[in-house]
């Protein structure tokens, strides 16, 4: 079976219910599984008719809505290949992905996307055609080849049979997609991913989790992740779970109060922007209810920790806990629609405080772990096998070994062949017995579940030979209020330092109430009192975690911005390229061990 063979079923078999919710004027509304087959049959026959072969790369220069789905379901009815964009790509980084696959075809949502792509279209003899969902931004810029999507959707009359025939084409072993990764150490690979490898992870996901009618995933993350792609998008149709996008990132909390969906899937950002303003309003509160949150979030902490270890709970503790619950975690959940069963977390490592927290109140947060090459699921925890501060045990199909050097390795129908057009890539990424090499750092622990220490280029060897897993103190570093991001440097130094980025909300409450005089955020940084403020906590936090002396962080910058995706400081999901930042602040860096 392939992906859209598995869609084309459940469009038939739930041809009545609702599919997708999609907010229109700020007001959502229902798509049922008809429309989106009617919708998809459509699009699918334009393809064929402007003799779209199958292998063809199509591109999607797009954020996450109903529309990205539906080209990616007609795509690959069409035997094609879809690749995806991250929206926030610029237009040379646009344009090299979309060079270096040959897409035929681009879709963009939005005035921006068109810009970039009109930028270079004309230079590109092999791409024929420029998608719009926007029927305004197509009738301004007044070319042949830029078409409006729902326009070729209502001018085209669905060719049945020729969908069908293209659809039987379609094989597990053939090529769904091509993810160029987002690179930050080098230049993106094309990760080519065929029906089998994903349909593999949907089937082992689907068995894990109680997912089905009735359900609401509200989606948010970047389709052009697989993340999101597998686990928001092809295993909720697979299960019949009504997707609902949020508008944008910046309205997911108010989106989920509408929506009230009973799962969703995120990354570790997502929850430390929650839990930092769950703080913040608690701060603007009147005394009172600034003391009770700050008490339920200790005794949810007491809680969490206690049953996590597989200790009772006193039962003082326990009558607290029923009272936070009923003054504070309640207002928490509600915040999430009031029925949210099922939050999972990806994409980079989730500090097991805000696992731990958001469980034991009721918002169960299970993080795995996997890479684009993986299509990407490689481990997760679930209701029946969790254990917080690991990212559960393997996936059923999925082998997985550690190797000498820590490294972990993996096997499997999951796992990609190849990457596109890098045959020296290829070979670099598997080892001599065909074990795909993830490069990240970990280890078993003794009931089998998985425990990622770090990026295994990004391990930090000090000059006396120490080894420092960056990504352990950073999450350290960055439960605090104050902290918005760290990143860590010491390799080959006498000891490890760090470049903080502030939280400025926080720092300028903080600034406030001490009365520190500035004008700007630069020079706010630079007052001998916050210095000594953020020295101050920055001790206390690694004190709290045991943290060795050697990985401890001496000496540290504080930025007067946040990382930027623009200066090439983060990739489009938002991790840190650190030799990009490294470059960037190198003489900030070389100056922290000058002063020895």
């Amino acid at each position: 079976m392939s992906l859209p063979q598995m869609i084309r079923e459940r469009q038939k078999q739930w041809s009545d219910n609702v599919c997708f919710r999609v907010k229109r004027d700020g007001v959502y509304e229902d798509i049922l599984w008809s429309e989106y087959a009617d919708h998809t049959e459509r699009l699918t026959t334009a393809f064929i008719g402007w003799e779209m072969a199958p292998g063809d790369r199509l591109a999607i220069y797009a954020p996450t809505r109903y529309e990205w789905a539906l080209c990616d379901t007609a795509i690959l009815s069409a035997g094609c290949i879809t690749v995806p964009l991250y929206p926030n790509l610029g237009p040379e980084e646009a344009k090299d992905l979309i060079s270096r696959s040959r897409s035929a075809i681009v879709f963009v949502a939005d005035q921006e996307g068109l810009d970039n792509v009109l930028d270079f279209c004309d230079e590109l003899d092999f791409l024929k055609k420029i998608v719009c969902f926007d029927a305004d931004i197509v009738k301004k810029a007044d070319r042949e080849d830029v078409i409006c999507l729902w326009d070729i959707i209502d001018s085209t009359e669905p060719d049945t049979p020729a969908v069908e025939a293209r659809l039987a084409n379609v094989g597990t072993d053939d090529i769904a997609t091509i993810i160029f990764t987002s690179g930050t150490t080098g230049e993106p690979k094309g990760v080519q991913l065929s029906h089998g490898n994903i349909l593999t992870n949907v089937k082992n996901a689907m068995e894990l989790f109680e997912l089905g009618l009735g359900d609401v995933c509200l989606s948010h993350l970047p389709l052009a992740h697989i993340f999101e792609r597998m686990a928001g998008y092809y295993l909720m149709l697979y299960k019949g779970v009504i997707i609902a996008y949020a508008e944008s990132l910046q309205t997911v909390a108010a989106d989920l109060a509408i929506v009230k969906p009973t799962i969703c899937v995120s990354v570790p950002r997502i929850f430390e922007k929650i839990f930092a303003g769950i703080q913040a309003k608690a701060v603007a509160s009147p005394a009172p209810i600034r003391m009770l949150t700050f008490w339920a979030i200790e005794v949810a902490q007491k809680v969490g920790g206690l049953r996590n270890a597989g200790k009772s709970v006193p039962g003082h503790l326990a009558l607290q806990f029923k009272v936070a619950d009923k003054l504070v975690y309640s207002k928490v959940r509600a915040k999430f629609g009031g029925r949210l069963k099922l939050f999972v977390s990806g994409g980079a490592p989730l500090a097991p405080e805000l696992a731990l927290f958001f469980g034991t109140i009721g918002i169960p947060v299970m993080e795995g772990y996997g890479l684009t090459e993986t299509s990407p699921v490689i481990a997760v925890n679930t209701f029946e096998k969790q254990r917080i501060g690991t990212v559960g045990v393997p996936m059923k199909t999925v082998e997985c070994k550690i190797a000498d050097d820590g490294e972990i390795l993996v096997k499997g129908p999951s796992i990609f062949k190849a990457y596109y057009e890098n045959e020296a890539a290829t070979r670099e990424a598997f080892n001599d017995d065909g074990w795909f090499m993830t490069g990240d750092i970990g280890e078993f622990d003794s009931d089998g579940y998985l425990k990622i220490t770090d990026r295994k280029k990004d391990l930090i060897i000090t000059a006396a030979g120490k080894n420092v897993a960056p990504q352990k103190i950073e999450n350290v570093l960055k439960m605090d209020k104050y902290i918005a991001e760290a990143m860590l440097h010491g390799d080959k130094k006498r000891f490890v330092s760090a470049l903080i980025v502030p939280d400025f909300e926080w720092l300028a409450r903080y600034a406030e109430w001490k009365k520190i005089a500035h004008t700007d955020n630069a020079e706010l940084v630079k007052n001998p009192a916050v210095l000594d403020f953020y020295t101050r906590r920055i001790e206390k936090l690694q004190a709290d975690a045991h943290l060795a002396s050697y990985e401890s962080v001496k000496k540290f910058v504080l930025l007067d911005h946040e990382f930027s995706a623009d200066g090439g400081e983060v990739t489009p999901t938002m991790k840190i390229r650190r030799k990009q930042i490294t470059e960037h602040y190198r003489n900030k860096i070389e100056a922290l061990y000058e002063e020895e």
